[in-house]
């Protein structure tokens, strides 16, 4: 079934039709950094990063360089590790560095096929002992988070504090700061033992579901999915069932809630670019092969008591992924499984998100006094989803007036494009 998801994630992640070259610039960077950073910081050790960031930047520019006057080579993954593994060599030289160093590469008598599996196993390697690095106890649960996200999937400042709700500039401080103190305490990039490894699983699935969120509902630009920034955190997920101590529950219900997601891509935006709404979904074109492995990891998921909030977002997912239409949908599971949520730990966004089947369930106007009632609360988030909830409630109540005013605060309140025009339309729908 791994193999199977592999397969998938291969037709989502490279099938993404045409691009033009900024997005192609964007996707060599998002797939390739943290693969490139992983491998070269085990081989060379932590006390390197900055020189391993500095060459794979320059690697990366160099691509971009060659490969814009003709075809990229057949494995670029490799092109790149090479490029960036001479110029840190060179630097390390130039600072008197005696290095010596193995690197799987392809070489002119080697069989393509059969190392580039081999590279791609002692990359994803790495790439598991760099997240539990990134992850190593002496670090705070911040600075774990901003080094993978910035080490790991290539985040940007900017992403990072959107992410986080945190200031561009207290990121860029915090991230060398965390640097600087992996430097000190990592000497080199192992996979901890059984009882180190489990302690630092539950920020390691934060960071991959982090990772996955910014990808599936990106914050802001014009772009509501980047395919490859998802996958890559399911590839990532996936990774770590290969190891025995991290083949838990938690890991494949979150794996399950990945690919229940996933499996929406193609229905939630149309053929002209526009942002559809769940209710206005053509369910034909979900991804069942991406749901029936979210199924199988969802069963393999199965605990007797104390189901995590991978659990339950993931059977949340299923129930939407599973119904014939959004009308079949079975609310009141959903509902309840919201409820569960935030008996274990209240969030205002699982609030907000309640609000939905309660809604389905109960009708407008006790779904309108439930959000009165988490406005007048402490926890009270005057965001894009808040309004747009309120205004779509405001309509079915026939408040015309006040559901055009939460409608324009939800498009004041949105930093993406595509969300944006998409509410905007609905607001010039009313005028009519």
């Amino acid at each position: 079934m791994v193999t199977r998801a592999y397969k998938a994630l291969s037709l989502y992640t490279y099938g993404m039709g045409e691009v033009n070259n900024e997005q192609l610039v964007e996707h060599i960077f998002r797939h390739e950094y943290g693969k490139i950073v992983s491998f070269l910081t085990y081989k060379f050790g932590p006390s390197q990063l900055e020189v391993i960031e500095d060459a794979v930047q320059e690697a990366l520019l160099k691509a971009m360089q060659v490969w814009g006057y003709g075809e990229p080579p057949k494995n670029p993954t490799a092109w790149l590790l090479k490029v960036a593994q001479n110029r840190v060599i060179d630097t390390l030289r130039k600072k008197k560095h005696l290095v010596h160093v193995d690197v799987l590469l392809p070489s002119k008598n080697s069989e393509p096929q059969k190392e580039e599996v081999l590279l791609n196993t002692a990359i994803g390697d790495s790439q598991l002992k760099m997240i539990f690095a990134c992850c190593h106890p002496s670090l705070s649960a911040e600075y774990q988070i901003i080094l993978s996200l910035k080490l790991i999937a290539g985040f940007g400042n900017r992403e990072i504090a959107q992410a986080l709700f945190k200031k561009e500039e207290t990121v860029a401080k915090s991230f060398t700061r965390a640097k600087r103190r992996l430097q000190d305490k990592v000497r080199t990039l192992d996979i901890p033992l059984e009882l180190g490894l489990q302690s630092r699983l539950k920020i390691v699935l934060k960071v991959i579901y982090l990772l996955f969120s910014e990808g599936y509902a990106t914050r802001s630009g014009s772009g509501l999915i980047k395919k490859d920034i998802c996958m890559e955190a399911i590839r990532l997920a996936l990774l770590l069932t290969d190891n025995k101590y991290c083949d838990t529950p938690e890991v494949h219900a979150l794996i399950a809630l990945m690919c229940f997601h996933a499996s929406r891509f193609d229905a939630r935006i149309d053929s002209d670019g526009n942002l559809v709404d769940l209710e206005n979904q053509d369910r034909s074109l979900y991804e069942r092969e991406l749901i029936n492995i979210g199924i199988y990891h969802l069963e393999d998921a199965s605990v007797k008591e104390n189901p995590s909030d991978y659990h339950l977002q993931a059977a949340i997912s299923y129930y939407h992924c599973t119904a014939k239409n959004f009308d079949d949908t079975n609310w009141q599971a959903i509902l309840q499984l919201y409820d569960l949520q935030l008996a274990r730990s209240f969030s205002p966004i699982a609030q907000l998100n309640r609000l939905v089947p309660f809604h389905r369930v109960f009708g407008a106007e006790k779904a309108m006094k439930s959000l009165r009632d988490f406005e007048k609360s402490p926890y009270f988030i005057d965001n894009a989803l808040f309004n747009a909830i309120k205004a779509e409630l405001l309509l079915e109540l026939k408040d015309l007036k006040g559901s055009k005013l939460s409608l324009q605060r939800a498009i004041d309140r949105t930093h993406n494009e595509m969300e944006r025009n998409h509410l905007y339309k609905k607001l010039k729908a009313l005028d009519a």
